[in-house]
C-alpha cells in the first residue's frame, strides 16, 4: 500500500449528503478482484448520460478538478452496501482523502485499508473547506498526517483527530497483508516449532 504522509492537491466540492457506495461505484462494475480500472467508472451515473457521454455539470468532468486528489463530501459518506471497491474505485482515480461531517462506519475503515484517509470535521470547518474547494484549480489543499493538519489555500489551518494505530498504519503504507508480514520472522519460527513437535501434521 502506498504511504500517506503529507498531501497536497486539488480540491473537489461534493455537497451531496447520503453520498452511497453504489452512487461511488455501480453495482454492474463490482465483478472484478482487482483494485486498479476503477477509476474510470468512479461515480458513474453521475459522470455520464445513457450515450456514455460525460456529463459536463458534474465536478469531476470540470477542467479544474479532473485531477482531484481530495473530496470535500457531504454528511453521511459512503453509507449503503459495504463494497470495498468503492474506495478502490476513489484510490484509482486519485483521490486519497475524504473529508466530510460523517462516514458509514464500514466504508470509513474500508478507507484505510486502502490508503485512504477519511477525516471527520465540524460542519463549520467542511463548509470553510467547501468554500475553499468552490476555487476550482486555486483550491489546493494540504493535508499532512503526520501533524493531523489541514491547510487552505490561504494559510489556515484546521486540526483533525485519527486513531494513532491507523495513523501508523497510512503513514507507512501498511495495510492488513502488510501488518502480517511485518511478523514473518515470527511465523516462520513458529511453524518450523510446530512442526518438530507435531510432524504427523
Amino acid at each position: 500500500m502506498e504511504k500517506f504522509t503529507t498531501l497536497e492537491g486539488v480540491a473537489a466540492p461534493m455537497p451531496l449528503v447520503n453520498i452511497d457506495t453504489d452512487m461511488i461505484i455501480p453495482k454492474q462494475f463490482l465483478k472484478t478482484i482487482k483494485r486498479t480500472g476503477l477509476g474510470k467508472n468512479l461515480f458513474d451515473e453521475m459522470r455520464y448520460d445513457a450515450q456514455g457521454q460525460e456529463i459536463p455539470d458534474f465536478v469531476l468532468n470540470q477542467p479544474a478538478y479532473r485531477d482531484a486528489k481530495i473530496l470535500i463530501a457531504g454528511d453521511n459518506f459512503g453509507c449503503g452496501s459495504s463494497r470495498e471497491h468503492a474506495p478502490w474505485a476513489l484510490a484509482d482515480f486519485g483521490i486519497r482523502c475524504v473529508i466530510s461531517t460523517s462516514f458509514a462506519d464500514i466504508f470509513f475503515n474500508n478507507c484505510f485499508k486502502n490508503g485512504i484517509l477519511p477525516i471527520v470535521l465540524p460542519q463549520s470547518e467542511v463548509d470553510k473547506l467547501m468554500d475553499d474547494a468552490a476555487r476550482g484549480a486555486n483550491a489546493v489543499i494540504t493535508v499532512d498526517l503526520e501533524n493531523q493538519t489541514i491547510s487552505g489555500p490561504d494559510g489556515g489551518t484546521i486540526a483533525f483527530d485519527v486513531e494513532p494505530f491507523r495513523k501508523h498504519c497510512l503513514l507507512n503504507g501498511l495495510d492488513d497483508i502488510g501488518l502480517t508480514m511485518q511478523k514473518a520472522a515470527a511465523i516462520d519460527a513458529f511453524e518450523a516449532q510446530y512442526k518438530t513437535a507435531a510432524p504427523w501434521i
